[in-house]
């Protein structure tokens, strides 16, 4: 007789599968995300059992427990509802509450980049927003994702935000902006090849 092993949640692999199918593909979830990007939790975990079968089990206090011990805010759970704070790739855009930012921001980012925001600032790219960090740790580990040499970018907020760019506040560590131009950008000098 065979017993059917139950295997503990990895976390990190479930937050990612949410993000998915939060942030960038719900349809392929089936799920419909409303004007503010909430889903019903009942149809989250509906569409998580679905297609993961050592998900079968995964319930509400799962989520809640994956949203304890990720290292970032990513999601909100309210009213039996829960949605992605930030990072969307959706092509309809989630209105945000605008928002005074702090005085600085961080920018992580590759060097190959550089010359195109030096030209451009920064664009929201294939999100719906800029992403920045409160903390250059933080802004350096995101810049890692594409690079093993990140550049940190200061990015002067409140001053942009002052002359019209628009902000809004992810969670606490991250904030989002519309387009920035490079005049309220901290560049790191320009290296010079011998």
């Amino acid at each position: 007789m065979r017993q059917a092993e139950e295997r503990p949640i990895d976390y990190v692999k479930l937050s990612r599968t949410v993000a998915h199918a939060l942030r960038h593909q719900p349809a392929l979830y089936g799920l419909e995300l409303d004007e503010e990007g909430w889903v019903p939790v009942a149809a989250l975990l509906a569409a998580l059992r679905q297609r993961h079968p050592g998900w079968r089990k995964v319930r509400q206090e799962d989520l809640e427990i994956m949203m304890a011990t990720a290292d970032k805010q990513r999601y909100e759970l309210r009213d039996g509802k829960i949605r992605a704070l930030y990072g969307h790739s959706l092509p309809r855009r989630l209105p945000r509450e605008e928002a005074i930012p702090p005085q600085i921001l961080y920018h992580g980012t590759s060097p190959t980049a550089l010359p195109a925001i030096r030209r451009e600032g920064l664009r929201p790219m294939r999100r719906q927003y800029v992403h920045l960090s409160t903390d250059i740790a933080t802004a350096r580990q995101v810049g890692r994702r594409r690079t093993r040499q990140p550049v940190v970018l200061e990015v002067r907020a409140r001053e942009a935000s002052e002359h019209g760019v628009h902000f809004y506040r992810g969670n606490d560590q991250v904030w989002l902006a519309d387009a920035i131009p490079p005049t309220f950008l901290c560049f790191p000098p320009e290296q010079t090849s011998q």
